[in-house]
């Protein structure tokens, strides 16, 4: 199994000293540290308007990583797909795996903030149906040869051939998945799947029959074997209860002042793709710390972490990306997380970590 740096960007916060700039320049430093430290890649997210997130172009960002580094595969975690012309978005993504030389986990989703979509004028009642359509034409973008045709219900054109073509042959998308829809999308198109797991827990009973429940679609459905699936986890390793205690109240922080507020929670304005959030935002203001368990972070010593982890790799999970920078934890404390991670519990499992340390 392997291990990736993941953030969201969270910034949103009352009275928070740090400014979006600020939190922008120490999210590039952690990921070139991933690659220093040994982990295998960096997920960044995109969110827009200083909402949830401060960061609104992954893309930039990682061009820039990749610039600076010879390894670490570059991600986003994940693009709104439906407030961005699909074809734009092939272009961007393949002229980065190439110039990259194949280093793109590309990874999309329809996010869950009405707030992202009004500026850019794309309807929010119809997400599930444009990320759908869009990520066809990104597919198509990047493995019909030469000129092709798409005559869609939001996208139409003709005879474009788009180019750079991605190094990568194919370059197999993830589809963020807080919902079944997402799932069988996933498996009915062939491409990888990316679980949050606390919505996995939620939607499908634990993370591991989440991946059970792709698998079986994968297979039975559609006759073919499951792709690539991956997750993404919080995480703060803790030697004492103090320190346990500081990781629990953030992620608490995380979820009470910072996410609620772009999750859809009144049941009249939800659009129906959107109603299982409603319940979410309703267990995440109840939750204490604690009550969180590894369904939602890996908090603890490196023991307790490892044995979580075991866990999460017997469910079928082939990478999982990790949240060190959650709750305005410090710069200097996300780096110390991650190096303490590289050596004390990436050991205990073999993953692309495993030749990286041997080197």
């Amino acid at each position: 199994m392997d291990f990736g740096y993941f953030t969201l960007s969270d910034n949103r916060y009352p009275d928070n000293p740090r400014s979006p700039e600020q939190f922008i320049r120490e999210i590039y430093e952690q990921s070139l540290y991933a690659e220093e430290v040994g982990l295998n890649s960096a997920w960044i997210g995109e969110h827009h308007f200083n909402l949830l997130g401060v960061n609104a172009s992954p893309h930039m960002l990682l061009a820039q990583v990749a610039g600076a580094t010879e390894r670490i595969r570059l991600a986003p975690a994940v693009v709104l797909l439906p407030v961005h012309n699909p074809i734009q978005v092939a272009e961007d993504w393949a002229t980065l795996d190439l110039l990259s030389g194949g280093r793109v986990d590309f990874a999309a989703g329809r996010g869950y903030d009405r707030k992202e979509y009004d500026p850019f004028g794309a309807p929010f009642e119809e997400s599930a149906e444009i990320f759908a359509e869009g990520l066809d034409v990104v597919w198509k973008c990047w493995t019909e040869k030469g000129k092709f045709s798409h005559k869609g219900r939001f996208y139409n054109f003709e005879d474009v051939d788009v180019r750079p073509k991605p190094v990568q042959d194919p370059l197999r998308p993830y589809v963020a998945c807080f919902s079944r829809p997402s799932m069988e999308l996933a498996a009915r198109r062939d491409w990888n799947i990316i679980y949050a797991p606390f919505a996995a827990a939620m939607v499908y009973g634990s993370l591991a029959e989440a991946v059970q429940a792709y698998r079986e679609e994968c297979e039975q459905k559609h006759g073919r074997p499951a792709r690539r699936a991956m997750c993404s986890y919080f995480i703060h390793i803790a030697d004492t209860p103090e320190e346990d205690a500081y990781g629990r109240q953030s992620l608490i922080n995380y979820f009470q002042k910072a996410l609620i507020d772009a999750f859809p929670a009144d049941p009249a304005k939800t659009p129906p793709t959107y109603r299982y959030f409603n319940e979410i935002v309703r267990l995440l203001k109840e939750m204490k710390p604690e009550a969180l368990t590894s369904k939602s972070v890996l908090v603890g010593s490196r023991e307790k972490i490892i044995e979580d982890l075991k866990a999460v790799e017997a469910a079928g999970i082939s990478e999982v990306i990790l949240y060190f920078n959650y709750g305005q934890k410090p710069h200097a404390m996300v780096k110390e997380q991650m190096q303490r991670f590289m050596e004390e519990v990436a050991p205990a499992f073999e993953g692309a970590h495993t030749a990286i340390r041997a080197a």
